[in-house]
């Protein structure tokens, strides 16, 4: 584990180096370039915690679309990450395997990341709680649409697949959900990062905006909406913070669902203050409201992790302790 100082090195050299590939990019930024000249997946291998969290911390402050999140997910599932995998991911609000096999036939649907474009295979994890299997497969038995939405700019693509599953393995029984709790923590992150980037924006704009005779910021109903958003952001890193200290399924989605109320929050709170230039096209604002709404599904939405949550609460009659205080 690095030291705070080292860690803080990093932090700056990651987002400087994505910040200066999107302000001399060309019709767009290629971030998986410039991950892989910082050594990402050397990073993600020695020190999987701070990687996840520098890494994708940076990808939400600068609204970067990058494919990290592939190798979280193909490294937890026991693969080795590189740039030729792919990995089908849960089909949008979801979390369950996003494959079944039938007769030795591979169907799936899911969600994927720009990697699908140009890798040459994917990963499908298949299967029921009680017996989970991965196969890769070749791109080419894939039908991939690209996804529209809210944030065109994600990268995100819908994925059908129909194969032979020749070749699967069984997984362990907790490998699914460990690949899982991993990606809700890079998930949430990214809209973390994200967050911090929406509320200097709306601090910037209410220090510079004149009503009159002075600066909007120190206005109270001002003061109160930057307050509200900047509570919602620290709460969120102190559950990631928590989710480090104490590794489970049950934190990460904790850590998720925190993730997805923050995301809509802070765009609520960050909004009114920026008013009727937050519309715009022309202000950054609008980036990042869609980013963080489009990542708030992938894994799970908030809304259902907690109805999750509250039927295993109903049905265990008790309630799980998340962290040692």
């Amino acid at each position: 584990m690095i030291n705070a100082d080292e860690r803080a090195a990093m932090e700056e050299t990651v987002r400087g180096a994505i910040a200066a590939a999107l302000a001399t990019a060309d019709g767009g930024a290629d971030i998986d370039a410039v991950l892989a000249r910082l050594g990402w997946l050397e990073m993600l291998d020695d020190d999987p915690d701070d990687a996840i969290g520098i890494v994708f911390s940076a990808l939400g402050a600068a609204t970067a679309t990058a494919t990290a999140l592939d190798d979280v997910v193909a490294s937890a599932l026991g693969q080795t990450p590189r740039a030729e995998l792919a990995v089908l991911l849960p089909r949008f609000a979801t979390w369950s395997p996003p494959g079944r096999i039938d007769a030795g036939d591979l169907q799936a649907e899911g969600l994927a990341t720009d990697r699908v474009a140009t890798a040459g295979e994917m990963l499908v994890v298949c299967g029921t709680e009680s017996e989970r299997w991965s196969v890769i497969v070749s791109t080419t038995v894939a039908d991939v649409q690209a996804v529209r939405g809210v944030d065109p700019d994600a990268g995100l693509r819908m994925v059908r697949v129909h194969g032979s599953a020749a070749g699967a393995t069984r997984l362990e029984p907790a490998a699914w959900q460990s690949a899982v709790a991993l990606g809700r923590r890079a998930v949430a992150h990214q809209i973390a990062g994200a967050g911090r980037t929406m509320l200097d924006l709306a601090r910037t704009h209410a220090m510079g905006r004149v009503q009159f005779g002075r600066p909007i910021a120190r206005f109270q109903a001002v003061r109160h909406r930057l307050a509200d958003a900047l509570v919602a952001v620290e709460a969120l890193e102190a559950t990631l913070t928590a989710a480090r200290d104490e590794p489970n399924p049950d934190t990460a989605a904790l850590a998720k669902a925190v993730a997805g109320r923050t995301a809509h929050a802070v765009a609520r709170h960050c909004q009114q203050v920026l008013a009727g230039i937050g519309f715009t096209a022309e202000h950054s604002f609008h980036r990042f409201v869609k980013r963080v709404l489009a990542l708030e599904g992938i894994f799970g939405s908030a809304d259902a992790i907690l109805l999750d949550i509250g039927r295993q609460l109903l049905a265990e009659r008790r309630v799980p302790t998340l962290i040692e205080l």
